[in-house]
């Protein structure tokens, strides 16, 4: 399959988690994702703030978006409202950013069938919202936990 081909197959999906650092450690070594980048996003939809985030690549083929969403959901407290540990601020916003109309009903799906479950005895406060704006993190950033020889977040 040319690099073409396979690029066409490949699918993109941006998850705000709080700190980028644990959560893209975390997705880019699921197999099935293929590439990661931290940086911060805002929602289509007009919100001012921007939210510190991973985007990752990932070939539909291996690992579905609903799987990446269930896993999104371990990786932080998705019922804390605007703070993940010691981190607050509306940066740290636990947020689903969707890039297609496919994306935005598996996500609503996945919030409601993790809500009404019950299991985390709280309400999501997770918000999914159209992605607008993608800002790349500084180099300093991608990776980051790789580079410095860490295994997670202190959070």
């Amino acid at each position: 399959m040319s690099e073409v081909e396979q690029s066409v197959l490949l699918e993109q999906a941006t998850f705000g988690a709080g700190c980028f650092w644990g959560a893209e450690a975390y997705l880019r070594a699921l197999p099935g994702v293929l590439d990661s980048r931290v940086g911060f996003a805002r929602s289509a939809d007009g919100e001012p703030a921007l939210i510190e985030v991973v985007q990752v690549d990932f070939d539909p083929r291996m690992i579905s978006y609903t799987h990446l969403i269930e896993h999104f959901w371990t990786l932080h407290d998705p019922t804390s409202v605007d703070r993940q540990g010691a981190d607050i601020g509306v940066k740290y916003r636990s947020a689903l950013f969707f890039s297609s109309a496919q994306q935005a009903t598996s996500a609503q799906a996945a919030k409601q069938l993790l809500d009404t479950s019950g299991r985390l005895g709280k309400p999501l406060a997770t918000v999914i919202v159209p992605l607008g704006e993608f800002q790349l993190a500084d180099e300093a950033h991608q990776r980051y936990l790789e580079k410095h020889g860490a295994s997670s977040c202190s959070i």
